[in-house]
């Protein structure tokens, strides 16, 4: 095979990881040995055999897919409170669409009763669930959003988000973004307490777990902290939560950080209140309220601002009051922190911020990173639409080499990893795109994606260019060989569907009709990502995981994986 070795993961090498720094004392999570167990084995050259619960999982025929994203609101000072919660939920939760088109939900409380919550679900997109009707039932001064794609249960309207249980204290909550990496011996923990589930999703078992009582027990009614903190102490990753009370909502972030959360003020209108596009640290009197959110990038639209990431494994309080920082779980000491990489390649929206920096100037940096690794000789510099657009301007930049525009994308086709066949996916493809051909007849053009899973849709991309006269197409991929399988959260398909694992460079240009074709590094991608970063891993912020290039997975493989 191409691409990096994968090391045994029966002997993963431990990396030191700094403390997260929080001012406050913190529980560590007991060391999960990372030994291979009963349901994955591993072969004298450190292959993993693992059993296919991914293996078609859901409709994807080509790309990747993020579960999902979460959302909360709440309005600070008295209530009710003049921020129009669920408005300021079903726009942040549009936003986050890129992160899941299969379902979405809102819950909200008027912060009177514990027993009742505001809610309303749906199969489809946000904009056809979310009618004038629907919103009129959603008052509230605080509440939760949730935006799905499934990884783990079936595409049903039972495993719609947020979940809702009520217990003897009251209704209670849970949106989920990331896939638990022991979900089974979790389940069966659950199953052993008497407590029911109705579906097979991660999100539901997390709801359950937090009625259970932590081991160290409650005197004054439940404390929702410190079940919040025994839930993380029993799975390590890999999530980031929204759980809303009658009156509070706790924005959680595993240990590992591995799935991305952020924090952003809601100002008055008209609010000079800011610091080059983000809200200055501290509490504000100004503030009319706060939200959590997957990713920045809906906040401007609400009238809010950026504040920061909540920490790995810190559990955050909201409340009418403001918040604050209750407790942080930190991840063993041999362990970095991990948060996904493809967050930067891809799942996120180029204007979203994560460790400082905007995920639009990485993907700039990683189109100058391969201009560096693979330059050829050409006459333009162009990209699949969008995901390839930034990147494709940094490889022009550093290469010298003009950006040009040679593929118009139609908005209005579904996306092509829908398609049921490979006939009507490349169909798809050629509905999708139409070639500038003034722009590209007779030129040599180096094309940028930022990835390629099965290789199913590069393929009728060329040749839509070839057909409009293109003399040469140069693939240049700004990311490296995707090889391994993901269980964090991202529906990355088996080994054997992996085009990376099938064919070297030189047989994939081939197959797909390129005149050449090159990755970016490993190396070259986290470079890449550190560039403009405002902390470094020395700072205890910014490992990155890598599980799918790399196979070198966070934790290890845990030992009851079923897939």
């Amino acid at each position: 095979m191409d691409g990096p070795s994968r090391p045994n993961p029966c002997s993963l090498q431990s990396r030191t990881a700094p403390s997260v720094g929080a001012k406050i004392d913190r529980l560590t999570i007991d060391d999960r040995p990372e030994m291979c167990q009963s349901d994955c084995q591993c072969d004298s050259q450190g292959e993993v055999k693992i059993k296919s619960k991914r293996f078609g999982r859901g409709a994807v025929e080509s790309g990747l897919t993020h579960e999902c994203g979460v959302f909360g609101a709440i309005g600070t000072g008295e209530w009710p409170t003049q921020v129009d919660v669920g408005q300021v939920i079903c726009l942040g939760l549009v936003a986050l669409q890129h992160r899941g088109q299969e379902s979405a939900g809102i819950v909200t409380s008027e912060g009177k009763s514990a027993r009742t919550f505001n809610s309303h679900k749906g199969m489809g997109l946000i904009n056809n669930i979310f009618n004038d009707e629907a919103m009129k039932k959603l008052k509230g001064n605080l509440g939760i959003g949730h935006t799905r794609y499934s990884t783990s249960a079936a595409s049903e309207e039972v495993n719609c988000q947020p979940f809702v249980v009520h217990t003897a204290h009251g209704a209670l909550a849970v949106a989920h973004n990331g896939e638990l990496v022991n979900c089974s011996s979790l389940r069966k923990m659950v199953l052993g307490r008497g407590v029911g589930l109705s579906t097979h999703s991660d999100s539901e078992l997390i709801t359950q777990a937090l009625c259970l009582n932590p081991p160290e027990g409650e005197t004054n009614g439940p404390d929702w902290p410190a079940r919040i903190n025994h839930l993380m102490r029993l799975a390590p990753l890999s999530y980031s939560l929204v759980i809303m009370l009658k009156d509070k909502i706790y924005a959680v972030r595993d240990p590992y950080g591995n799935r991305p959360l952020c924090l952003g003020k809601i100002l008055p209108l008209g609010s000079s209140f800011l610091l080059n596009g983000c809200a200055k640290n501290g509490i504000d009197d100004k503030a009319e309220g706060w939200v959590v959110s997957s990713e920045s990038c809906g906040f401007l639209s609400i009238g809010a601002r950026y504040v920061r990431e909540v920490l790995p494994g810190e559990i955050i309080e909201m409340s009418r009051h403001g918040i604050r920082t209750m407790d942080v779980v930190e991840r063993p000491q041999s362990k970095q922190q991990a948060f996904c990489i493809f967050e930067y390649v891809y799942f996120a929206r180029a204007d979203s911020i994560f460790e400082g920096q905007m995920v639009y100037s990485a993907r700039l940096q990683c189109g100058r990173m391969l201009a560096r690794e693979s330059p050829i000789d050409a006459d333009i510099v162009s990209s699949v639409p969008e995901s390839g657009t930034a990147a494709a301007h940094g490889y022009a930049r550093q290469s010298g080499i003009p950006f040009m525009e040679v593929l118009c994308k139609n908005r209005y086709v579904g996306r092509t990893f829908i398609q049921p066949s490979t006939r009507l996916r490349q169909l798809g493809v050629a509905k999708k795109f139409g070639a500038l051909s003034e722009n590209v007849r007779g030129k040599r053009i180096v094309l940028i994606d930022d990835s390629i899973v099965r290789g199913n849709t590069i393929g009728p991309i060329i040749k839509l260019l070839r057909d409009a006269g293109a003399a040469e197409v140069h693939i240049r991929i700004a990311s490296p060989p995707l090889k391994f399988p993901c269980y964090m959260g991202i529906n990355i398909p088996t080994r054997e569907e992996l085009i990376a694992n099938k064919m070297d460079t030189f047989k994939l240009a081939e197959h797909v009709g390129a005149d050449s074709l090159e990755y970016l590094s490993v190396e070259g991608l986290v470079s890449a990502i550190h560039y403009n970063m405002k902390a470094t891993p020395s700072d205890g912020v910014g490992g990155h995981c890598t599980a799918c290039l790399t196979g070198d997975y966070p934790g290890g493989l845990p030992e009851d994986v079923d897939w």
